[in-house]
């Protein structure tokens, strides 16, 4: 990690915000706090931050509509905090756009140990991720501007796209017609550092699909290869920015 990098903790619980930015303040890290999410888009107004810990359970938007609506409009991870640790919560969580979730109680030695893999994570993405070399890839009927990071729909639509999905989207991209396993897509999307026991692969080439209008019984564009993993499945060309 850098010393630069910057947290922001969402929690209602004063003393939580107050421990857990000690902790990380004391590893190295800046840190923000804030009680709930009217003050959390205040704070990301006033300043840049690396990452977000975000509670679930906060008065007014709760954390799965804020980590909801803060993918239509940043990449920046995020980690869900919830009191509840049910495999349901964790995968709504993820589906709105979460990077990781941690179910409470949990050590800050633990959330420690998930920012620096997240960070290293986004700083350590595939060649074809970064730069982007591409202002439009088409495939199928579907485009996607990776300067404005949007996807176009057969219609016409435009829908942003961020985190892991637009990940994910750009490894599919770059290897159409080839079945990529589970543990291809990990390693690719979470660079080689990833945690070993992050098998949320799954629960992400879903979202995708969702986004794109890729029916689960009978996908056209990502298709499910029995035992082997996932490939997409239709041409792709590509526009120099």
């Amino acid at each position: 990690m850098d010393r630069s990098d910057h947290i922001l903790i969402v929690d209602d619980d004063a003393e939580i915000r107050t421990l857990l930015g000690r902790y990380l303040e004391k590893n190295g890290l800046r840190v923000g706090a804030v009680a709930d999410g009217r003050a959390m888009w205040q704070a990301l107004e006033r300043s840049q931050f690396d990452l977000i810990v975000l509670d679930l359970m906060l008065p007014g938007e709760d954390g799965l509509t804020l980590c909801r609506t803060l993918r239509t409009r940043s990449d920046i991870p995020v980690i869900m905090l919830t009191a509840r640790g049910e495999e349901t919560d964790r995968i709504v969580g993820l589906e709105m756009g979460a990077d990781d979730y941690l179910p409470k109680p949990f050590s800050a030695r633990e959330l420690l140990a998930r920012i620096k893999v997240i960070l290293r994570r986004s700083r350590s993405l595939p060649q074809n991720l970064r730069p982007e070399e591409e202002r439009e890839i088409r495939f199928g009927d579907w485009t996607l501007d990776t300067v404005q990071r949007h996807l176009v729909s057969p219609t016409g639509v435009i829908t942003p796209i961020g985190g892991a999905e637009y990940r994910l989207l750009r490894i599919f991209l770059a290897h159409p017609n080839r079945v990529l396993n589970r543990d291809q897509l990990v390693e690719m999307t979470q660079g080689k550092e990833a945690d070993a026991l992050d098998r949320s692969i799954d629960v992400q080439v879903s979202r995708l699909r969702r986004r794109l209008g890729d029916g689960p019984r009978e996908p056209s564009l990502i298709k499910t290869v029995r035992g082997e993993g996932y490939v997409l499945s239709v041409p792709v060309a590509k526009a120099a920015a």
